[in-house]
């Protein structure tokens, strides 16, 4: 082959590259959610370069401060990437450039063999914003031949900033949208959302006549907790009644911090005498497990009012109705303790 032979051959390879990248880029251009744009920039990129496998790496903890919140990693975001740290990813890009290699070995040190499953050769793409490594995406294929330390890595480093842009895009975004929906404190649904969630429950009675019940709930002698120890561990608390909560309603249950020491639980399709029911169970619970707390168990106790809806009233009427039983209950607990 001539040397305008093999230009001419080049040249068309990489207007076929340019191609797919530029394809690859509007697909995910047009992803709503970080978890969409993972599987559709990690199945297209595998399809179109016909990769044994990729995976993306991540650096926990991320030095990018808006990046991945722990409450909206999905079970695929979990199954197809990989936490790392700093010091594993930058041993292989100390200039930020991509990284190749047919040999493992130089990988094994620091990535498992699942990681890396059965790929003989190997490129590291590093993923970087804010001047920020965060992550690198590990292409990898049975072909020993495909990623060679001598191959060029200019279209590997168009592909990483791309992505990199694209990927804190729409983490942005969805890191915005869950400030704006959820208690940075607690982890929990916030009130905007509770009021969205009981809204949707009264249209579902309303048209299917299914009832459901809310418990007003709040934190006893809460002030007193924060007087004596201090607000480092009234925001424990908080976050452990939360969390408690959390965990022990059903799955079709739903729990709001409400504001300060006070939350709400939805419980779908229970009647009265459940709704009642069920607050016993909580109470008693938080009485049952007190919080660890600097070597010693710390008594926390809730007290609930519940109520449910007959169809006829609005929001703040049932959650009013809620509230009312709730200081009817805490008035008569104090009762009894004095």
């Amino acid at each position: 082959m001539s040397e305008l032979e093999q230009l001419i051959a080049n040249s068309k390879a990489n207007e076929a590259i340019s191609k797919k990248l530029f394809e690859i880029e509007t697909e995910v251009l047009t992803s709503n959610s970080s978890d969409e744009l993972l599987q559709r920039l990690l199945n297209s990129i595998k399809t179109k370069f016909n990769l044994t496998n990729i995976r993306l790496l991540l650096v926990d903890p991320t030095p990018i401060s808006f990046l991945i919140n722990e409450n909206i990693k999905s079970y695929w975001y979990q199954q197809n990437t990989t936490s790392v740290t700093h010091k594993q990813l930058k041993k292989y890009h100390l200039n930020n450039k991509p990284y190749l290699t047919d040999n493992i070995q130089e990988l094994l040190v620091n990535f498992s063999q699942e990681t890396l499953g059965t790929g003989q050769s190997f490129a590291l793409t590093p993923l970087i914003l804010e001047n920020k490594l965060f992550g690198s995406l590990l292409f990898t294929d049975i072909d020993k031949t495909r990623f060679t330390p001598n191959l060029g890595t200019f279209h590997l480093e168009q592909l990483a900033v791309k992505v990199s842009l694209c990927l804190s895009n729409v983490l942005a975004r969805e890191q915005l949208e869950y400030i704006a929906n959820y208690d940075r404190l607690t982890g929990l649904a916030n009130r905007r959302l509770m009021e969205a969630s009981i809204t949707e429950e009264l249209i579902r009675q309303r048209r299917y006549g299914v009832s459901f019940a809310v418990l007003f709930i709040d934190c006893n002698k809460f002030k007193k907790i924060n007087d004596t120890y201090g607000h480092d561990c009234g925001d424990q608390v908080l976050v452990y009644v939360a969390q408690t909560l959390k965990q022990l309603i059903r799955e079709n249950d739903r729990c709001f911090r409400y504001a300060g020491d006070e939350f709400v639980v939805t419980l779908a399709s229970q009647n009265y005498k459940e709704a009642l029911m069920a607050a016993k169970r909580l109470c008693q619970y938080f009485i049952d497990n007190p919080m660890p707390y600097e070597g010693k168990q710390l008594p926390i106790t809730i007290t609930c009012g519940a109520a449910v809806s007959d169809g006829a009233l609005n929001m703040n009427e049932l959650l009013k109705k809620a509230d009312q039983q709730l200081y009817m209950n805490k008035k008569m607990t104090e009762f009894e303790t004095e």
